[in-house]
């Protein structure tokens, strides 16, 4: 991976932990449920970025 894919990736992800801190700074208590929608959501973002790219029409099965 180069830092060009990792940077949107990480701001992304920024801005997902920003938006949760806000909106759980004002609550007493979280559920693990929350907890766990929020890191699944983190984890899947830095999923996406390590995927490989695959281009159209190549690999098996395609003609050629």
């Amino acid at each position: 991976m180069t830092q060009t894919t990792d940077a949107p990736v990480i701001a992304e992800a920024l801005t997902v932990i920003d938006r949760s801190l806000a909106q759980l700074a004002a609550r007493e208590l979280v559920s693990s449920a929350e907890m766990s929608d929020l890191l699944l959501d983190l984890r899947l973002l830095l999923m996406a970025a390590d995927a490989p790219v695959v281009e159209a029409g190549v690999g098996e099965g395609s003609p050629g």
